[in-house]
């Protein structure tokens, strides 16, 4: 396949893939987590972010390239590397991703309440009706490319404004980020979850595949649009977290129940606490559909009956999130608990997939860098160590 041209990158599926990807990874669960771990890690959630974004990379760009040189999604890659395989990837994956639809579903019960006062569960109800209703009448591969270039920007230009608004420490921000004054592991697992572990590390490359864009002589398209999706992600990371700083060094208590609304709220009144319900539930609803996508193309190849009814499990996808959600209630827990399980689950997709990199059979005789194969070991061990730990404590508090 010959190289797309540069005017097809930035307006093409290559771009849309990165967007994707960011977009997932800073939604309502991004928001949030972001807003919680600040609150207790203040300046030193800079460290936080610079370590995210060291594994986001290493996992990003193995996991784009191994895939899009195979040609194969990752639960068959997995399948041709040991059958039976992919089935438990998929399973984990769908679990992972399923957790992040019913935070997203909460994300968009956050954002209605933000804009008209109703419940979280209403709001909730509501969205799934529209995110049907918008999934049913809408390519879903063109919508996801448009909405979330569109969502992903304008959350950006948004949280700038209200960053600039808050006055942030930004030299001690900056200064902690270096040489933090306290380390939380849990927050490093569910930012690294919440923003590439799950169904996200593989929605991108999905998306690539879909697109056609695969094969060795893409490869340089596939890193520029992984690059992309991490520089995306992590401007907004860095600049929500400045935000956040600024608005609790002046001494603001937030809301427990939407403590990102409150950030909005005290650094721009009213106006700004307004816009934010507006761009929570956009990029909730997005994510809604884009999360369900993800998930259900994690078993679709598995029988035809399932590619034949996608849109049919898809919608049931979208459903059981909110029935879950509605049962449950909670919705900033809920979110960052997905983070969580996300953080668990990465390590172990992706070492089963930079195992099948070494496999010339898969990769159609392809030899990934020893340097990036190295780069992705590293998270597998970084994630492995810290999220093994965590979860024994949280199965103990259960048991207790």
């Amino acid at each position: 396949m010959r190289p797309l041209p540069k005017a097809r990158w930035f307006g093409g599926a290559s771009l849309g893939a990165a967007f994707l990807m960011a977009n997932s990874s800073i939604g309502p669960g991004f928001l949030t987590q972001t807003t919680v771990f600040t609150q207790q890690l203040l300046t030193s959630f800079g460290f936080v972010i610079l370590i995210s974004v060291v594994l986001d990379v290493g996992a990003q760009l193995n996991t784009w390239r191994i895939l899009t040189v195979s040609e194969l999604r990752a639960q068959d890659l997995a399948n041709g590397l040991v059958p039976g395989l992919g089935y438990f990837l998929a399973a984990m994956v769908i679990l992972g991703g399923f957790a992040f639809n019913i935070g997203n579903i909460a994300g968009c019960g956050l954002g209605l309440n933000v804009l008209t006062g109703m419940s979280f569960e209403q709001g909730a109800l509501i969205s799934c009706g529209v995110a049907l209703v918008l999934f049913w009448v809408r390519e879903i591969g063109k919508m996801l490319d448009g909405f979330t270039k569109i969502l992903g920007t304008v959350k950006i230009l948004l949280t700038l404004i209200i960053a600039f608004s808050a006055h942030p420490p930004v030299l001690q921000a900056l200064h902690h980020t270096l040489l933090p004054v306290q380390i939380s592991a849990a927050s490093i697992v569910t930012i690294v979850g919440g923003t590439v572990g799950g169904y996200i590390t593989f929605s991108g490359a999905h998306r690539l595949l879909d697109a056609g864009i695969k094969g060795p002589d893409q490869q340089g398209v596939v890193t520029r649009s992984a690059i992309s999706g991490i520089v995306i992600s992590t401007i907004m990371r860095f600049v929500l977290f400045l935000a956040i700083v600024g608005v609790l060094s002046k001494g603001a208590v937030l809301d427990p129940d939407n403590p990102a609304a409150s950030v909005f709220r005290s650094a721009a009144g009213e106006v700004g606490f307004r816009i934010f319900g507006v761009i929570l539930w956009s990029a909730a609803i997005s994510s809604v559909v884009g999360a369900a996508y993800t998930s259900v193309s994690f078993f679709k190849t598995f029988h035809p009956v399932f590619a034949r009814y996608e849109r049919l499990c898809i919608s049931v996808f979208i459903v059981l999130s909110t029935a879950i959600f509605v049962l449950v209630g909670k919705p900033t827990q809920l979110l960052v608990f997905a983070g969580f399980i996300n953080g668990l689950i990465l390590p172990i997709a992706l070492a089963i997939v930079l195992i099948a990199a070494t496999n010339s059979r898969l990769m159609r005789g392809y030899r990934h860098p020893r340097w990036m194969l190295a780069a992705g070991w590293v998270v597998v061990v970084v994630m492995g160590g810290l999220s093994v730990p965590l979860l024994v404590e949280q199965v103990g508090g259960l048991l207790r």
